[in-house]
């Protein structure tokens, strides 16, 4: 973790930094793998181009804070006093005195601006949010490990789900096969909520699992995704129950096409929008451009849902070490929806997969 405060120290060196206010608990784990929710408490993580870096935190976190990668200074406080008097102590003795202060504008209330505010007469906010989402766009060693044992679980919990499927049973009762069968083994963090949609359901891309029952010649979408060491999987997965109809295999076999050809195209320095084209060109051609509604993926690791968001205006350029999605999707009403979603790693010998779960259209018997 040293490595990443040290990169945000020498960037507030060369930004006319005075400090960062990193309240985001993600960002503070990403930074000191000390993992907290504080609820409606106060956290801070306060890094200097010049001094040490401290932490502010509930006195009940203060054993597992200081036994984090962060190694610097944690302070504790407890629910009858004011954060706010151990930040302003702690930031006085450091004698920051000039310089823009940088925060997370998109996750910090409003109200702990203003308390920042009141501690300086002449005080300036900038977003150092460009910076962190950069530093996590690009995954190290460990960070990997994770991302690839999470797409393994993810591979198990959609065998689990294909293994639930019988005729009658519902949405939600796949799902709760699924989250049993990997709390058994030990795993109980999910990314995001599991995702379980059939028949007509499945034609709504991010759609809500209901009691619906399993009919014969229904589309059986699996959406879900796994935490691993705080890191996330996102797969998703799309079956037939019982026989397949001459539309659902045209819709499936394009969807996997523009599966397959995306993640071959992801080389270092493409142009991030034209590879969401390779994928909306196979299906537009194919007749379905009009039912693929979303972008083509996103970005992965510490949240589901991260930068880059890889649609069809984002002129960035792919880059080694990033990972993200490739989930091409075919929605038409009546017939149901096919998407087929994999995890990506761009290494310096082109795209690796971390999602093996087999591709090609099964019809479960």
């Amino acid at each position: 973790m040293t490595d990443k405060i040290n990169k945000i120290e020498n960037w507030l060196r060369n930004h006319d930094g005075r400090f960062a206010y990193i309240a985001d608990p993600t960002n503070v784990y990403y930074l000191t793998h000390f993992k907290c929710n504080p609820h409606e408490r106060f956290l801070g993580l306060f890094v200097f181009p010049d001094h040490e870096p401290f932490m502010v935190c509930p006195e009940l976190e203060v054993g597992q804070a200081q036994a984090s990668a962060f190694g610097r200074e944690v302070i504790g406080y407890r629910d009858d006093q004011d954060p706010w008097t151990f930040v302003r102590a702690a930031l006085e003795s450091r004698k920051s005195v000039s310089g823009k202060i940088y925060l997370e504008p998109s996750t910090l209330p409003y109200s702990k601006a203003l308390a920042l505010k009141t501690l300086y007469d002449d005080v300036s906010f900038a977003s150092i949010e460009n910076l962190l989402a950069s530093m996590r766009n690009i995954k190290d060693r460990s960070e990997l490990a994770a991302m690839k044992k999470a797409g393994e679980i993810a591979d198990y919990a959609v065998g689990l789900g294909i293994k639930a499927i019988k005729k009658g049973r519902t949405e939600r009762a796949i799902i709760a096969e699924i989250e049993y069968g990997l709390a058994k083994h030990g795993y109980s963090e999910m990314a995001f909520d599991t995702m379980v949609l059939t028949g007509e359901n499945s034609a709504a891309p991010h759609g809500y699992p209901s009691t619906r029952q399993i009919k014969e010649g229904d589309f059986i979408l699996f959406d879900l995704g796994v935490v691993v060491d705080g890191y996330c999987s996102d797969i998703t997965r799309t079956v037939c129950y019982k026989y397949a109809s001459d539309e659902q295999r045209k819709m499936y076999q394009t969807c996997l096409q523009a599966n397959m050809d995306s993640i071959k195209a992801a080389q270092q320095g493409l142009r991030i929008g034209d590879l969401d084209g390779v994928a909306r060109q196979i299906i537009t051609d194919a007749g379905y451009g009009d039912y693929f509604t979303h972008r083509l993926g996103h970005g992965l690791g510490l949240g589901e849902h991260e930068e880059p968001s890889m649609s069809a205006a984002n002129d960035s350029k792919l880059t080694t070490g990033m990972v993200f999605t490739i989930e091409p999707g075919i929605y038409v009403p009546g017939v149901g929806g096919v998407r087929i979603e994999d995890d990506v790693y761009l290494s310096e010998d082109g795209p690796v997969t971390l999602t093996h779960y087999p591709k090609e259209l099964q019809i479960i018997s």
